[in-house]
């Protein structure tokens, strides 16, 4: 393994030394007892608790400007009540499961699937929720024993730097260790031969880093994004539609892989809705420049998003200004959020995964019409529905495929610690959030035991007489 790495030039001492540390010490205590897997467990847990303040002003310096609240939210509570959960049901994870015998097998023997820790677990986070998307996948590699390198964004520079310098307080480098992306390191950190591969991003990335990963035979988790459709129903109120909607649409400045991406909204509903969502935005944020409202992450977001929207109103589309009285700040990177009606595939919001503040809406006159198009796109990563007809919704959810569905909300359901998160097809592979992140991160491993009668004596060559009729009877049984 030492000549593997250092044929591997690309990649920097410092991946491949901790890569090594982490293999060794991991061959050391191959199988953690629940107990060592809950203390792991609990240093992450601490680690949040004790250093809240420090984390909330590291990610608030990587984004220029980040909403408090918002991060408690979504990146110390969250986290914090998955560890706990995880620490609680670690037994009856960890617990051997039962499996059946053939008939050749019975009486005495025992078939039993066993989890077991991988290795050195590789875990790429991205920069929209940079604490979260690190401990979350982290906390199905821990309770399943494993240890993690954990490559943070380059535009979590902070964060990076703060979770780097914690971490030795709380767990060895041999266990874990964080890393800044250092100019664009990524691609060399997933060219370690990892035992498993955790990357979240776009899907364009999410190729490359599979492909990487194949070279090694690295098995992955690939979490992207896609554009995540929302459909309101006519029988649904629509403001209360718009208030659950916009305050997706509008948390963390839109910047979330599970945001509404686009919405469809019925033909005689469009003017309402529009009022109703400017309403409770104005409501929601009465200034925009009070700490409540994120910022764009970096200049190259910020020019991406402002091109998008001059592309479609040179296309045609309506674009509609949330707030009335308040424009963007480009040196705050704040971005006000706009409605855009008249769109078209033509038109890059509809082409590409929008990350930011701004709706475009369809019209449809048949929830067939809403299906058809759905259909025609890559699979995204959620999909969300608003109807109180519960066989209108159950029909949307049994004709399209979405990584996840919220009904009659958005973006819930991916908050959920116990219910699995994870795309499909162009929106990612793989699951984890609670025992499915304990199973994405072991093996397991069937294990057969054998009694102390042995069946298979009696079906031994040669086959005349005994074998035969015990085959022939076997095999009238199973016929």
């Amino acid at each position: 393994m030492n000549q593997r790495l250092s044929q591997e030039t690309l990649i920097p001492t410092e991946f491949s030394e901790t890569f090594q540390r982490q293999r060794t010490w991991f061959r050391d205590h191959r199988n953690p007892s629940r107990q060592e897997r809950i203390e792991h467990l609990g240093a992450l847990h601490a680690l949040l608790v004790d250093h809240k303040e420090a984390l909330i002003d590291a990610v608030n310096a990587d984004f220029g400007r980040r909403s408090r609240h918002e991060t408690i939210l979504s990146e110390l509570i969250q986290n914090q009540e998955g560890l706990k959960a995880a620490m609680k049901h670690l037994k009856h994870w960890m617990k051997p499961e039962r499996r059946g015998l053939d008939i050749t097998q019975y009486p005495l023997a025992k078939a039993r699937l066993m989890p077991q820790p991988l290795g050195v677990v590789g875990i790429v986070a991205p920069w929209n929720f940079p604490i979260s998307m690190a401990f979350a996948p982290l906390t199905g590699a821990f309770a399943a024993g494993n240890t993690a390198m954990i490559k943070m964004s380059e535009n979590s520079e902070n964060t990076a730097q703060l979770l780097k310098e914690l971490a030795p307080q709380y767990l060895p480098k041999e266990k874990l260790a964080f890393f800044e992306d250092g100019g664009g390191r990524g691609p060399s950190f997933t060219q370690l031969p990892f035992d498993h591969l955790f990357f979240t991003g776009s899907p364009q990335t999410g190729k490359a880093v599979m492909s990487n990963c194949a070279k090694n035979l690295t098995p992955v988790t690939l979490e992207l994004g896609g554009k995540s459709p929302t459909v309101v129903a006519p029988d649904y109120p629509i403001t209360t539609a718009a208030e659950r909607i916009m305050w997706v649409k509008l948390f963390n400045a839109g910047q979330i892989c599970t945001n509404v991406d686009y919405l469809f909204l019925p033909e005689n509903k469009v003017h309402e809705f529009v009022a109703a969502a400017k309403a409770v935005c104005q409501r929601r944020y009465p200034n925009p420049d009070n700490g409540d409202y994120t910022s764009i992450v970096d200049q190259r977001s910020w020019d991406r998003l402002h091109a998008t929207l001059d592309d479609a109103r040179q296309k045609g589309a309506q674009i509609i200004d949330i707030f009335d009285n308040w424009n963007s700040d480009p040196e705050k990177r704040l971005m006000a959020p706009r409605i855009v009606l008249g769109v078209n595939d033509d038109m890059d919001i509809m082409q590409r995964e929008i990350f930011g503040p701004l709706l475009p809406i369809k019209t449809y006159k048949n929830p067939q019409e809403v299906i058809d198009y759905i259909d025609s796109k890559p699979h995204p990563l959620a999909f969300y529905v608003y109807s109180k007809d519960k066989k209108l919704a159950q029909w949307y959810i049994n004709n399209t495929l979405s990584g996840g569905v919220s009904v009659n909300d958005g973006l819930i359901h991916a908050a959920l610690h116990d219910l699995p998160f994870g795309g499909v097809g162009n929106s990612g592979m793989g699951h984890y959030h609670g025992k499915e992140g304990f199973l994405t991160f072991s093996k397991q491993r069937p294990v057969f035991y054998q009694g102390p009668l042995r069946v298979m004596n009696m079906l031994m060559p040669p086959y005349k007489g005994r074998a035969d009729k015990l085959l022939e009877f076997t095999l009238k049984q199973n016929s």
